[in-house]
């Protein structure tokens, strides 16, 4: 049986709170109530490295702070946590990536994996300068992944293409090991990209059935390039003791949301090119009612955030119970975030993680050791014959 592995999230896009914290994917950030200080988010990373987490995603984007400058300086305050640093292939050159890649993995003794963002939104593309529409993204994004991928290779890159040329490219910075590649996208462009390209696919958290679909289309997409995927789930979390607790939470968390908020944030929403966020609008409706759309899994975080809207909710048991679902789909890897995400990583590193363990399902990747009595008679006395 496959260990599964877990990665939470550095919240960097408004900052943290005990509310749910929207914006993205176009529309403002939220308010929140504990800003993206190196000192939180390293309270944060500190806690994650502690629990069991593999890696913590850092997104992208106008409203967060910069992934790659965030996670180098918070690796620096962290000793075991990756950061899956997310990304936007075409505004930074494809050698000039290759380059921070590399500086950032030997520097940081390969702690980095790469979730690469093609952009979702025009209008938020071209604050960046960016004026391509979102299939010709998709395009370059090809080209950018398959030019990186050469000069780590370590030999001499020439490209001619549509958007990218190079000659005799040489990267003196190879990364050791070289990053996993992560990526998301539900469009036909993006699902051709994840096929030819990367390592793991991520997708939101939509029931298990329609995650199994996906799953099945781009493993055989990738199989036609005679490649294989991993694939991911991005995805938020609310776990508790009970399951009255935890929908507690949940509710708590619904009647921190306006329905001005809503209404606002769900009109930015409806103007994403992103396929993926409108199949999790579609999960939530834009109401307040009816947001258990399977069993344990609750689209209310999508009312007002972009992005990633549902979570799973329940019970420690019935939590591990969904992630099986969704192990029996095909997903091998989590990508999880809750509110405020210091005291979810714990709700979750303490009761969850211990109940997948007991079933066989994750351990923890750097178990610590037994530890070593410090004066004699706290030794177990040896036997003697």
């Amino acid at each position: 049986m496959t260990d599964l592995k877990f990665h939470w999230f550095l919240p960097t896009n408004g900052g943290d709170g005990r509310q749910v914290v929207g914006g993205g994917h176009g529309t403002p950030a939220g308010a929140a109530g504990r800003p993206a200080s190196v000192a939180y988010l390293g309270q944060i990373a500190r806690s994650a490295e502690q629990l069991g987490f593999e890696a913590a995603l850092t997104p992208t984007g106008a409203w967060c702070e910069d992934a790659w400058i965030t996670t180098a300086m918070v690796a620096s305050v962290s000793e075991r946590l990756k950061f899956l640093v997310a990304f936007r292939p075409g505004l930074t050159a494809p050698f000039l990536a290759a380059q921070m890649a590399g500086t950032f993995q030997n520097l940081s003794g390969g702690r980095l994996l790469l979730n690469v963002v093609t952009g979702g939104e025009s209008h938020e593309q071209r604050m960046y300068g960016d004026f391509l529409d979102k299939d010709a993204r998709y395009e370059r994004c090809g080209e950018f992944l398959s030019i990186v991928r050469d000069l780590w290779s370590g030999k001499p890159v020439t490209f001619e293409g549509a958007h990218f040329q190079l000659s005799d490219a040489v990267l003196a910075q190879i990364p050791d090991p070289l990053p996993l590649v992560y990526f998301g996208g539900s469009s036909p462009a993006a699902l051709d990209v994840a096929a030819r390209h990367v390592d793991v696919y991520l997708t939101w958290g939509e029931p298990p059935a329609a995650v199994a679909e996906k799953v099945r289309r781009v493993r055989a997409l990738a199989s036609g390039h005679g490649r294989s995927l991993a694939f991911g789930l991005r995805v938020h979390t609310i776990a508790r003791d009970t399951a009255e607790e935890a929908w507690a939470e949940a509710d708590r968390l619904l009647a921190g949301i306006s329905e001005e908020q809503i209404r606002k944030v769900q009109d930015g929403l409806r103007r994403s090119e992103s396929e993926g966020q409108k199949r999790m609008l579609a999960l939530n409706g834009g109401t307040k009612d009816g947001l258990e759309i399977h069993p344990n899994l609750w689209a209310g975080v999508g009312l007002v955030r972009g992005g990633a809207g549902t979570a799973l909710v329940g019970s420690h048991q019935q939590v591990a119970d969904l992630i099986e679902q969704y192990a029996e789909a095909g997903i091998t890897e989590f990508v999880l975030s809750g509110y405020p995400h210091l005291e979810e990583a714990y709700r979750f590193g303490e009761g969850v993680l211990p109940e997948l363990t007991a079933r066989g399902r994750w351990h923890h990747p750097a178990p610590g050791r037994r530890p070593v009595p410090s004066v004699p008679f706290g030794a177990t006395p040896r036997r003697t014959s």
